[in-house]
């Protein structure tokens, strides 16, 4: 048994839905959650910017006593892997999981990959779904819109913004067997994304698919914790926004329990 905390960061709300999914796991858990706002959004920053970025939030997790770490961030889980890999704390990311998913799924049709420009753009996840799903067509889609869509409020399947933005992302995935929506911030507008999708093509979220990694591994090693779960929120951007949109995101009241830290400066 380890009474220490969980980490999980991204930038910004998409994480979240990682938290949530932890949390359903693992009720007992303790955790705590980075929303980098100051800096969203993490798609349109380059490589270098990327690797700054995650070093950075990896430590001020490891400043916060944590036993291991979720990288609820498809941008960074895609463009920082060695990163990742390297940090003292075991840390996840979502692409490895995400790919395992995605090659377990039914059908022999396409397999669609929703995500930031940074993560289409670093073509870790389509060369990953090549090597585990050799003949399969593989469809990236970058979709730059939807988090600064989702950040502002424009969460809505009936939201027109939204809808005009979720039709256009997948109109080239109209026969896809499988989507993986390998943006955190994504399964926020999962129904919008659904609307314009065949009934029978398969969803993939990379948030329950980070999340269940750690859980097999904190049972593996014997380091689940016991007894009252509770959260903390450290957010870089406005806390009060922060707190409204994730009290309804999550459905409960997050009052109190979200603390502003200062934006980190990306030294190149």
């Amino acid at each position: 048994m380890d009474p220490r905390p969980i980490g999980v960061f991204d930038s910004g709300l998409g994480g979240l839905t990682a938290l949530r999914e932890l949390r359903r796991l693992m009720p007992e858990e303790k955790f705590v959650y980075f929303g980098d706002t100051g800096r969203l959004p993490y798609g349109e920053k380059t490589l270098a910017e990327l690797r700054v970025m995650a070093v950075q939030n990896l430590r001020l997790m490891e400043q916060q006593g944590v036993k291991a770490i979720l990288v609820a961030c498809g941008t960074l889980s895609s463009n920082t892997p060695e990163i990742l890999d390297g940090f003292p704390i075991p840390s996840f990311g979502v692409l490895r999981p995400s790919v395992r998913a995605m090659a377990e799924a039914p059908g022999d049709g396409a397999l669609g990959i929703l995500a930031t420009a940074a993560t289409i753009r670093s073509g870790a996840f389509e060369r990953a779904l090549r090597l585990a799903c050799p003949g399969r067509e593989i469809i990236p889609v970058p979709c730059p819109d939807l988090v600064p869509l989702i950040e502002s409020g424009h969460c809505s399947p009936s939201d027109p913004l939204l809808r005009a933005a979720a039709e256009r992302y997948t109109a080239a995935l109209q026969g896809a067997s499988a989507v993986l929506l390998g943006c955190t911030h994504y399964g926020i507008v999962e129904e919008a994304l659904r609307c314009f999708l065949p009934a029978e093509t398969l969803l993939v979220s990379a948030a329950a698919c980070g999340a269940e990694a750690v859980r097999e591994f904190l049972e593996a090693q014997g380091l689940r914790g016991a007894g009252r779960g509770e959260e903390r929120y450290l957010v870089s951007g406005d806390p009060a926004a922060f707190e409204a949109s994730a009290s309804l995101l999550l459905g409960r009241s997050i009052a109190g329990h979200v603390r502003p830290v200062p934006v980190m400066r990306i030294v190149l």
